[in-house]
C-alpha cells in the first residue's frame, strides 16, 4: 500500500507498507523533508512496524514521537504528517496526479445557477461520468450566499440587500455569509472523488485541498496560509473562506467532495456591514472589533488585475496537476437550471432555516 500526504507548509512525506494479520508490516517512509539524526528515520519505521492498521493517525503519531531519538530535529515534517500519510496509504487514497483535470471557467451566470452547478458537477464526480473539475465562477450580479445552516433573518438585513440590489440565495454547503460583488470577489469550486481526501479528518482536508492555492498566492507575492478552520490568511487578514460538501456515490458508493473558496480581491466593507447581520459575538471571536480589520483584498497585496488574478492561479493549478479546458455540458446545464427553478430560486429552499 502506498500513501502521500503534504501539509500545508510542509514537506511531502511518502508511505509504502503492508499489513499482515491486522498489524503494519514492512513500513517504508520518505520524502522530501530533512530530519536529524540519521537513524531517526529507523526509529520512525520500527515504531510503525507491528502498529494496528486500525489505529488512528494521532495513535500512530503518539508511537513515532515516543520512540524518535531525544536529539531529534523535523524540517518540513511531523509525526501527525506520517500518520496521516499511512491511513491515506490504508484507506488506498488517491493522489492529484492520478486525474485528469477540467477547467470549467464559463462567462457570467446567475447566483442560484452557481448554487445548482456546484450541486450538479459534483454529483458528476461522484458518478464518474465527469472528470475532477476546477470551476473558476464568474458573476452576472452581486449576491449573499448564506450557508446550507445558516438563518436567513439572523445573517441578511432584507432592507440592505434590496436597497443595493443583492441577490440572496443559499448553497448546499455550511459555513459562512459570502458577500459578493462580480468584480471584487474571486470564487471557485473544486469537485474532487472522495477518495483524494481519504484519510483525512474533515479538518485536515480542508488544508489539503487549500494548499495548492497557497502555493499560486505564494508566486504572485503574497504569504498565506491555511487558519482552521475553513479560512485563508496572511499577515495583513482574512482573505478568503472555504466550504465542503460530501455527495454520496451512486448506490451509496463512494462520493465526491464539494470544496469552494471565495476570495476577496476588493471589497466595500460598508457596504456589507450594511447587508449582512454579523453579530457581536462573531467578530469578537475573530479577535477584532471591526468588519473592515478582517479582510484586506488581494486587489491591494498583489497589484494585479482581477483578471490577472484569476489567470495566475489557473496557470499555477496547471503547472503543478496539468488542467484540460472543458465546458459545462448541455445535460449538466439543463439539470442545474431545473434545480434553479425546483430548489434554489424558491423561497422554501432559500428560508429553509428561517
Amino acid at each position: 500500500m502506498h500513501g502521500e500526504y503534504k501539509a500545508p507548509g510542509g514537506k511531502l512525506v511518502v508511505v509504502d507498507l503492508n499489513v499482515e494479520d491486522g498489524v503494519l508490516s514492512d513500513v517504508r517512509v520518505a520524502g522530501d523533508f530533512f530530519l536529524e539524526p540519521d537513524e531517526a528515520i529507523l526509529a520512525i519505521n520500527s515504531a510503525l512496524e507491528g502498529a494496528p492498521s486500525s489505529a488512528s493517525s494521532t495513535e500512530l503519531a503518539t508511537r513515532i514521537t515516543a520512540a524518535l531519538p531525544e536529539s531529534t530535529v523535523m524540517f518540513g515534517l511531523t509525526s501527525e504528517g506520517i500518520g496521516i500519510a499511512v491511513r491515506r496509504a490504508l484507506a488506498h487514497a488517491t493522489e492529484w496526479s492520478d486525474y485528469d483535470w477540467q477547467l470549467v471557467h464559463a462567462g457570467p451566470q446567475a447566483p442560484a445557477l452557481h448554487m445548482a452547478l456546484d450541486e450538479v458537477l459534483t454529483a458528476e464526480v461522484a458518478a464518474g461520468r465527469r472528470a475532477p473539475t476546477l470551476r473558476v465562477w464568474e458573476w452576472a450580479s452581486p449576491a449573499v450566499v448564506i450557508g446550507s445552516f445558516q438563518s436567513l433573518r439572523n445573517e441578511v438585513d432584507p432592507d440592505g440587500a434590496a436597497r443595493h440590489g443583492m441577490t440572496v440565495v443559499r448553497r448546499i454547503s455550511g459555513g459562512g455569509a459570502m458577500f459578493v460583488e462580480p468584480m471584487s470577489t474571486i470564487t471557485y469550486s473544486l469537485s474532487v472523488p472522495e477518495s483524494l481526501v481519504s484519510g483525512l479528518s474533515f479538518a485536515d482536508s480542508y488544508a489539503y485541498l487549500d494548499d495548492w492555492v497557497l502555493g499560486a498566492l505564494g508566486d504572485m507575492g503574497i504569504k498565506a496560509w491555511y487558519q482552521p478552520l475553513n479560512d485563508i490568511a496572511t499577515e495583513a487578514g482574512k482573505i478568503a473562506g472555504a466550504a465542503q460538501k460530501r455527495v454520496v456515490g451512486p448506490d451509496g458508493g463512494p462520493g465526491a467532495v464539494l470544496h469552494h473558496v471565495t476570495m476577496s480581491y476588493d471589497i466595500d466593507a460598508d457596504k456589507m456591514l450594511e447587508v449582512l447581520r454579523i453579530g457581536r459575538e462573531k467578530m469578537s471571536d475573530k479577535g477584532t472589533k471591526s468588519a473592515k480589520k478582517r479582510v484586506d483584498p488581494l486587489r491591494r497585496q498583489t497589484g494585479l488585475a482581477r483578471e490577472q488574478v484569476i489567470e495566475n492561479m489557473i496557470a499555477s493549478f496547471r503547472d503543478r496537476y496539468g488542467l484540460t479546458t472543458g465546458e459545462v455540458t448541455g445535460e449538466e446545464l439543463v439539470r442545474a437550471q431545473e434545480l434553479v427553478r425546483t430548489k434554489f430560486a424558491t423561497e422554501e429552499w432559500t428560508a429553509r432555516v428561517p
